[in-house]
């Protein structure tokens, strides 16, 4: 604070005495706002908040976690820039208060010559005095002035003073405030370190415990999936027979099902999210801009070779790919120019150039011997040769038929990664729930955008889960965590163990874990990070109790255990109660 001498106070003291009753001079001290502090000290309380939630959760979740090490990340940085204004503001007020101590001289002698001005300027004395007539006028304005002068270098120096010392108070108390905030922001520091860690520690467990899935567990696994001939292109899919649709009666209820948010593989465009795009009236430029990272569209031309069928050129290859409906014409045919771009970069990607071959289905690209026409051919000649390049050469421009709202690059799911792809929301605006994301994605036109994967011979043909049945699938994964040892026993029921061992049914799941076995499921929430497109959490109850999951390894175990083909596709799913 700013230190004043005794005879400083005492003129201080005068000179607000002259100011404001004496001369009746106004002033108002700076008024008071709301300030970047206020609103960080929000965002610490939320930030709490969030906090209190995720220790109370069950399990250490990565995703929120994640979340709030963004969030705590943002917070700290507006602390550095809050403690830089700060300096800075430390640095001019200490340049003011020098300034302001040379004045203080000057101060006081004015205070002095105020007092005797006003005494040598009354009118009287001024008349009494041996000044002449002719000058008395003359010498009467003079003093006046001068006196007038007295007054305002007074009121200026005493107004900086308290402008100075108010100024400092908020300083320190700044400062105070800011000191608490980063003590909070530190005890956060240190309580994400500590539970990432354990989510760390956690993953790599669960990482541990999928590992030991036997080989032809896993072989299971990728057949039943396979099994559901789910199609990567928009062109062949038919609908997805969802039972929240279709209306078919299991003959059961309450029923459970999961539903999965797009198919399989999302990595690059988004067949329907570009048609979605397309409609919001983006251009196709724009659109491959939102699924791929490249510096340029560049025309380039090469002979593609494909097995069966001899050498074409890339455009009369790309003219004879069957990949998109023909009627997706909105805004310019501005889905199918991205197509056509996309389709062109990934075959002269994919053949080194035109060195080696390319298949013919869906592996590679829909290929057809006759050219598809119509609107396509008209799209594939608007773009004519033009492909999508980094670093010189054509990206590796992968694309499926639905993302459910979310792109994702491919080390993301398990390929190598690539610097061409990308991970990004694909809806507008925010989503902060399932609805959001149904009402907000891009490809929510996609016949397989939300689907209940598979499907029984019996109960009506339906994906639709007794409680009971949830109840074993949910027993079979806390046996699993529990005794790793127990999974091979732990495939489905209505097919051979794929490992030759016995495979245990409900009852037997149950009798090995005891008294923490469900025997019916009346309630499942899901939870998930729509910033990320992943369910983060599956919490279901029962018999008096709950028990919560991790998103990755409830589908692991759904996956296993469910009957038929019944599948979760991928990272982004909800379970429907009806």
């Amino acid at each position: 604070m700013l230190k004043l001498s005794l005879s400083m106070r005492k003129i201080l003291l005068l000179s607000f005495f002259l100011i404001f009753t004496l001369l009746a001079i106004p002033y108002t001290l700076y008024p008071v706002h709301a300030d970047e502090i206020e609103d960080l000290q929000k965002q610490i309380d939320s930030l709490n908040h969030a906090r209190e939630l995720s220790v109370n959760a069950t399990k250490p979740l990565e995703g929120q976690l994640e979340s709030l090490q963004r969030q705590l990340a943002q917070i700290q940085a507006t602390i550095d820039n809050l403690v830089t204004g700060i300096a800075q503001k430390q640095k001019d007020l200490d340049t003011r208060e020098d300034k302001l101590a040379l004045q203080q001289a000057l101060l006081e002698q004015r205070v002095k010559a105020y007092y005797i001005r006003s005494y040598l300027t009354d009118p009287l004395l001024v008349i009494l005095s041996s000044i002449q007539a002719g000058d008395l006028f003359r010498e009467l304005s003079y003093r006046q002035s001068v006196t007038k002068e007295d007054r305002q270098i007074i009121s200026s120096i005493t107004a900086e003073v308290v402008s100075l010392l108010t100024e400092k108070e908020k300083l320190e108390k700044d400062k105070a405030r800011l000191a608490l905030i980063q003590a909070d922001v530190d005890k956060n520091a240190k309580f994400l370190g500590s539970e990432i860690k354990k989510a760390k520690a956690y993953q790599t467990d669960l990482g541990k415990q999928i590992a030991q899935l036997s080989a032809k567990q896993q072989e299971l696994l990728a057949a039943k999936l396979g099994s559901l001939n789910i199609s990567r292109s928009a062109y062949s899919m038919g609908r997805c027979d969802s039972d929240l649709t279709n209306g078919r009666d299991p003959g059961f209820s309450p029923k459970f099902a999961a539903f999965t948010y797009g198919v399989p593989n999302r990595v690059g465009m988004n067949q329907y999210g570009a048609l979605g795009r397309a409609k919001a009236g983006q251009g196709y430029e724009e659109i491959l801009r939102a699924y791929y990272n490249f510096d340029s569209v560049e025309r380039k031309d090469a002979r593609i070779n494909v097995q069966g069928y001899g050498t074409y050129s890339l455009d009369d290859y790309v003219k004879r790919i069957y990949e998109v409906p023909d009627s997706w014409t909105d805004n310019g045919s501005a889905a199918l120019k991205a197509q056509a771009i996309a389709a062109r970069s990934y075959a002269l990607a994919y053949t080194g150039g035109g060195s080696g071959s390319i298949c013919t289905t869906e592996q590679c690209q829909v290929f057809k011997p006759d050219p598809k026409g119509g609107n396509w051919e008209q799209a594939v000649n608007a773009t004519s040769g033009q492909v999508m390049v980094q670093g010189g050469n054509a990206i590796k421009a992968w694309f499926s038929s639905t993302h459910g709202g979310y792109v994702f690059s491919s080390g993301e799911i398990g390929w190598s990664g690539t610097s061409w792809t990308k991970h990004a929301n694909d809806f507008s605006g925010s989503v902060n729930s399932f609805s959001d994301l149904s009402s907000s994605a891009y490809d929510k036109e996609s016949p397989w955008f939300y689907c209940d994967w598979g499907s029984r011979a019996q109960y009506n043909k339906t994906a639709w889960l007794k409680p009971e049945e949830l109840a074993d699938i949910v027993n079979v994964l806390m046996l699993a965590k529990k005794d790793s040892g127990t999974q091979v026993h732990l495939s489905q029921t209505d097919k051979p163990n794929p490992d030759g061992q016995e495979t245990w049914d409900a009852d037997r799941v149950k009798r090995e874990l005891g008294s923490q076995a469900f025997n019916s499921i009346s309630d499942v929430s899901v939870s998930a990070d729509f910033g990320s497109g992943r369910t983060n959490t599956v919490t279901v109850s029962g018999d008096g109790k709950s028990v919560s999951f991790n998103g990755s390894e409830f589908k692991n175990y759904f996956n296993l255990r469910a009957p038929s083909n019944i599948n979760i596709v991928g990272p982004l799913f909800n379970v429907e109660k009806r």
